[in-house]
């Protein structure tokens, strides 16, 4: 595959350019499993909705279609489980979980961007231990909630989301 450009003028970023060098949803590193795509979060409703507005241009305009986006503010009701399960990003940067050079959004944009085909070695390993160390907390819904029951933990559950982990089955 022949490396792809991207060009990156949003809100976060200016000029920012990164390479697309794996085919889309595609040669992920054998540890990373998602269930759930890019595309599928924004539908389901995550982070309120306010993530990703200003980068529209940046992704497949199929990601969009049926996104549950509030470009105004955070708005919990858009998300699957109608709670917040967020933290400001300020909490983000303070606890060094965002390499705000490639990814100032955080984790999900790095997925996206992983998604589309750019990697980046060393922090796409980083965030990969990232995600691994988050599927503790489906131990924790497995344990504490009754087979079925949908409204057990539900700010684990939508935290869940956030990371690709389809808590819905659960």
């Amino acid at each position: 595959m022949k490396p792809k450009k991207v060009v990156v003028n949003d809100l976060m970023q200016k000029n920012y350019v990164y390479y697309l060098v794996e085919p889309i949803g595609k040669n992920f590193h054998p540890e990373f499993k998602p269930e759930l795509t890019p595309k599928d979060m924004l539908e389901l409703g995550v982070f309120g909705g306010k993530y990703m507005t200003d980068c529209k241009d940046e992704f497949p305009k199929s990601w969009f279609l049926n996104a549950k986006l509030c470009h105004e503010k955070h708005d919990k009701e858009l998300n699957y489980f109608k709670v917040n399960a967020s933290l400001p990003l300020k909490v983000w940067i303070k606890k060094g979980w965002i390499n705000s050079r490639h990814d100032p959004r955080g984790w999900f944009q790095w997925y996206c961007r992983y998604y589309m085909g750019r990697r980046l070695g060393e922090e796409d390993m980083r965030q990969v231990k990232r995600w691994k160390a988050i599927k503790r907390h489906v131990g924790a819904v497995r344990k504490n909630c009754a087979e079925g029951n949908k409204t057990c933990r539900p700010k684990q559950r939508q935290a869940l989301l956030h990371w690709a982990y389809d808590s819905r089955k659960i």
